[in-house]
């Protein structure tokens, strides 16, 4: 890598050395980290499914093909995984669409894996939570019509940790 004065680059200069165009974000894409631009949740899905794949004693998963709903990974029993991903340990998931399914407990995954990623976009700490513990912690957003998952102390404490880096 070339050092770069960064102060010296304009705002627009800066957002391309981050943008799909550049070195990294290809390279990414190229090795199939990547396969939308929703670069943060597709970096939490490769660091889930490496970490699981990875770690005796949880099933190995597979990534489901971009765009099929509530469905992020599959296990070779047939276990559907929906996979969020927060940049810090006080942050809120993703949306959870459907609402009268949910209120209805129409169960759409298996599990739920929160990958937490730190400053550096690495892995922190993955939560893997049941249906159950999902709709325990789940919270109603009235403006999106929608839930979500606040990570708290209170959530980190009460569901399965599957990874924290020490």
């Amino acid at each position: 890598m070339t050092n770069l004065n960064l102060e010296d680059l304009s705002v627009e200069q800066l957002a391309r050395l981050i943008s799909p165009a550049s070195e990294a974000h290809q390279e990414l894409r190229a090795r199939g980290v990547l396969r939308t631009k929703n670069v943060v949740g597709e970096l939490g899905e490769y660091y889930a499914e490496d970490i699981y794949n990875k770690t005796p004693g949880l099933p190995n998963l597979t990534l489901a093909p971009t765009g099929v709903q509530n469905v992020d990974a599959l296990s070779r029993n047939g276990e559907i995984y929906s996979i969020k991903t927060v940049t810090s340990r006080k942050g809120t998931t993703g949306s959870f669409w459907n609402p009268e399914a949910i209120e209805s407990n129409n169960q759409s995954f298996h599990y739920l894996l929160i990958v937490i990623l730190n400053d550096s976009y690495a892995v922190d700490m993955v939560l893997e939570l049941t249906w159950d513990d999902f709709m325990e912690h789940k919270k109603f957003n009235e403006r999106m019509n929608n839930y979500n998952i606040s990570v708290t102390n209170k959530l980190i404490e009460s569901v399965k940790c599957v990874y924290r880096k020490e």
